[in-house]
């Protein structure tokens, strides 16, 4: 067992603190009363602020290659797709099925990983995402009603999944802060351009205190602080690791969302018969994945 002062340990925990934080984003957004894509123009626009003004005060140069540029601004456009459908899931369902639904980012980055860099899927990984599946199955099943917030949880959680694993190579040349403040630019940006089209984006929707303080709180704290300490923790581990913990983001925001909403929460014995196929096969998916790998270093020494 490693000790809490080698760099995984430590950024298991700030990775756990962080996938905390990510479970109140869940509470934000039920409670914020504007739709989904203007709460993440606001969203996106707060946190690239902050962390400039974050910048300014550090003396810290963002002055990055028109290639590197190009990248994150591009992986922006990702980010904004996956947040307004993350967004979307819990104004169309509850917080309970959108956080569920985005647990599915397991699955998808078991497979998407190995196919993009290029390495075999085992198969645990394959006996994982099956798992996952038939959960994901149940839940579709006992809460038909929510199926348009589930499906956008589950595309939310594709997207994230892919960014995730272009990050963790992003993570190995370049500062978590530089990265998240080039793609949250590109994620306003997008989404701007995305109302452009939709709505000829009419002025940014008027906001009472409590929605102000909320998207503050939220742009701030649960955005450009813990997507930076999301993103820096990426050097340490791999993205299959910090999507397997960030698995955790739909047991916090559940009982979060019992303790803010009571029975607006409650779901059907079927729901959570499938959350917990789910969660509980991300959670013995490491320990029989450290099992193999055992036994394969101990075959490979033999």
């Amino acid at each position: 067992m490693p000790s809490i002062n080698t760099p995984i340990s430590r950024n298991l925990i700030i990775l756990h603190i962080t996938v905390f934080i990510w479970g109140f984003t869940g509470i934000l957004g039920a409670v914020i009363s504007i739709e989904a894509s203007y709460l993440v123009w606001y969203r996106v626009l707060i946190a690239f602020v902050s962390l400039y003004a974050y910048f300014l005060y550090k003396k810290t140069t963002i002055k990055v290659s028109k290639e590197t540029f190009i990248k994150l601004f591009f992986t922006g456009a990702i980010v904004a797709i996956h947040w307004i459908l993350f967004f979307q899931s819990i104004k169309s369902s509850t917080v309970s099925v959108a956080l569920v639904s985005l647990s599915s980012l397991t699955l998808f980055t078991a497979i998407l990983e190995p196919l993009l860099k290029k390495q075999k899927i085992s198969k645990v990984e394959i006996l994982t995402g099956v798992l996952i599946i038939f959960g994901i199955f149940m839940i579709f099943k006992f809460e038909s009603k929510y199926t348009f917030g589930i499906v956008c949880g589950l595309l939310s959680a594709f997207f994230a999944s892919i960014f995730s694993i272009i990050n963790s190579k992003q993570i190995q040349n370049r500062s978590a802060a530089i990265i998240s403040f080039y793609e949250l630019i590109g994620a306003w940006v997008w989404v701007s351009i995305y109302l452009l089209i939709t709505e000829g984006f009419k002025a940014p929707v008027s906001l009472n205190p409590t929605d102000f303080a909320f998207l503050f709180i939220l742009g701030t704290v649960c955005t450009s602080v813990a997507y930076v300490s999301g993103v820096a923790v990426m050097k340490e581990l791999s993205a299959f690791r910090v999507a397997l913990i960030t698995n955790l983001e739909p047991v916090y925001g559940i009982i979060l969302a019992f303790l803010f909403f009571g029975k607006r929460e409650q779901m059907t014995l079927g729901f959570y018969a499938g959350a917990l196929l789910i969660l509980g096969t991300i959670f013995i998916f490491p320990y029989i994945k450290n099992i193999k790998g055992r036994k394969i270093s101990k075959q490979s020494k033999e």
